[in-house]
């Protein structure tokens, strides 16, 4: 509950919309995680559907749920409500004209909600991609870097006036559909670090550290466990490619490792007798099953925040595009900023570099013996230090979303008063000032 906090101001209807943006179902978890700790601390909470209409893919689970309602209409128990979604432009802003004006998988219920409440009491939270905070020049630098070119071609590409034009095009899309130019709209950037540029360039985004999972910590038994499993999230469709390298490393171990898959995709696992695919598990048996493995190579930022969260080794791969000289990581933005944030200083040099060659796909039959092998290498792997740059609640995307949760509730103020308020503040906390100083 939130101490010394008067039951008003938990008086408020919050609403989740959880959904799939890009292609992994991490921006599902990110939701729930968000709704556990909200409902922590006493709010309501509701999954609302409008009669008849079917969930987003995935939605049904199996998930770890926080406790709340599933209605048809909305409830309006309240004067106000609160909407928790991924990227809200992308999952429930209205549908527009043109190409990519089609209306998100909540785009009703959420405007259900702003008819019933009035828009003037509704605050929409967007919760954006984790640790990307890119301006829109090193944005275009990153899709053509993904696209294959040459640093070379990438510099003489961002001097031209077509690409001008393009960034200019891209910054106006960005605000659209982060949500910026909607008066209601709250955008959560999560990250291990404040990005000023950034911020100077969207002055809306409200940066905060991460949303953690908020799973508990298991305490291991001393010394190593008699069967040791490694658990891989193989999630990325270029995952294939490091199947062979892996099973090099592991080869001759005593005792053996095991290596337990979760794949939405069949890989071609060799037949050495160390690889098997987990089977479905429930909510509950998922994070018990990765909090015993001896390292969970992991991808995306949800399962990196698993990782980070348990404490102890893991290995980070998000994919690779491209091939040979043009072969490139595929959004490695995530284990670049953990590497150079918070947690680095406590990392050594050689498990940071291991860390950045493993998510490049390099040296992987290497890296895994050495981890797999090297007791030194998994007892000094770092715990989580504390996130910097960001006061609290600002350090804790979980804790700034009870107190705007709470502030809100009491607000005297309309919602476009005060989501102005709350992106100012946010400005502040990050070392910015008004737009445009």
């Amino acid at each position: 509950m939130l101490t010394g906090v008067p039951p008003r101001a938990r008086d408020l209807d919050i609403y989740l919309f959880p959904a799939i943006v890009g292609g992994g179902l991490g921006d599902i978890e990110e939701v729930l995680a968000a709704g556990r700790r909200l409902a922590d601390a006493g709010f309501r909470l509701y999954r609302m559907r409008l009669g008849g209409r079917p969930l987003p893919r995935s939605v049904e689970g199996p998930w770890a749920w926080p406790p709340l309602a599933r209605v048809a209409a909305p409830v309006s128990r309240s004067a106000k409500a609160l909407t928790v979604s991924p990227m809200w432009g992308v999952t429930a802003a209205p549908p527009l004209d043109g190409r990519w004006g089609r209306a998100g998988p909540w785009a009703e219920e959420s405007a259900a909600i702003e008819r019933s409440y009035g828009p003037d009491a509704v605050v929409h939270a967007s919760l954006e991609e984790f640790a990307r905070t890119l301006t829109s020049r090193l944005e275009t630098r990153e899709r053509l870097r993904e696209g294959g070119l040459s640093d070379r071609e990438i510099r003489r590409r961002l001097g031209s006036r077509r690409t001008a034009r393009e960034r200019t095009s891209f910054r106006s899309a960005y605000r659209h559909f982060r949500g910026f130019d909607r008066a209601n709209v709250v955008s959560i950037f999560a990250g291990f670090r404040p990005s000023r540029p950034f911020g100077r360039e969207y002055p809306e985004a409200v940066q905060t550290g991460p949303l953690w999972p908020g799973r508990p910590r298991r305490r291991r038994a001393a010394g190593r466990p008699r069967r040791r499993e490694w658990i891989w999230y193989a999630s990325p469709s270029s995952s294939s490619q490091l199947v062979e390298a892996i099973d090099r490393g592991l080869s001759g171990l005593r005792p053996p490792v095991r290596v337990s898959v979760r794949a939405p995709r069949p890989l071609d696992l060799p037949g050495t007798g160390r690889w098997r695919y987990l089977p479905t598990l429930s909510a509950r048996a998922w994070p018990a099953r990765f909090a015993r493995a001896e390292l969970r190579i992991v991808t995306g930022s949800r399962t990196l925040l698993e990782a980070l969260e348990l404490g102890g080794p893991f290995l980070y791969f998000n994919g690779l595009t491209g091939s040979g000289r043009s072969r490139r990581r595929h959004r490695p933005e995530k284990i670049a900023a953990l590497v150079g944030a918070g947690w680095a200083p406590g990392a050594r040099d050689p498990v940071r570099r291991d860390l950045s060659a493993f998510s490049r796909g390099l040296r992987v039959e290497e890296i895994v013996r050495r981890a797999a092998g090297d007791p030194s290498w998994r007892r000094t792997f770092p715990a989580l230090g504390r996130v910097t740059g960001f006061p609290p609640p600002y350090d804790d995307a979980g804790s700034f979303l009870v107190r705007l949760a709470r502030d809100w509730a009491v607000a005297p103020v309309g919602s476009g008063p005060f989501v102005r308020s709350v992106r100012s503040a946010a400005r502040r906390a990050i070392g910015l000032g008004r737009p445009g100083r």
